[in-house]
């Protein structure tokens, strides 16, 4: 058990569910790239380069479901009060302290 309800609820970002798939996927692609530069025994600075390219997309990637999450998930706990709404107000603060000190 996850200590997420059982009720299955629709997450934020559900509308932007292709977009963040197609996101995550250019991140793999690029984290392949990062190996294969590693293999072929690239210029250092080079790969930096593209490891600063690849934090940087999911970077993005994680501000994008933030704000998916705090305008859906939050916004609708807030709207409903309660213990609830103190706990997601909770959740939210931890996951951006967490994208801060990253």
């Amino acid at each position: 058990m996850t200590g997420r309800s059982e009720v299955r609820e629709v997450n934020g970002y559900a509308g932007n569910k292709d977009d963040y798939l197609a996101r995550l996927r250019r991140v793999e692609g690029q984290v392949r790239g990062l190996q294969r530069m590693v293999v072929e025994d690239k210029y250092c600075i080079d790969i930096l380069t593209q490891v600063s390219a690849a934090t940087r997309a999911l970077q993005s990637v994680a501000l994008g479901l933030l704000e998916d999450h705090l305008g859906h998930c939050v916004a609708h706990a807030v709207a409903e009060g309660g213990p609830g709404a103190d706990e997601k107000v909770r959740e939210a603060s931890a996951a951006i302290a967490r994208l801060v000190r990253s």
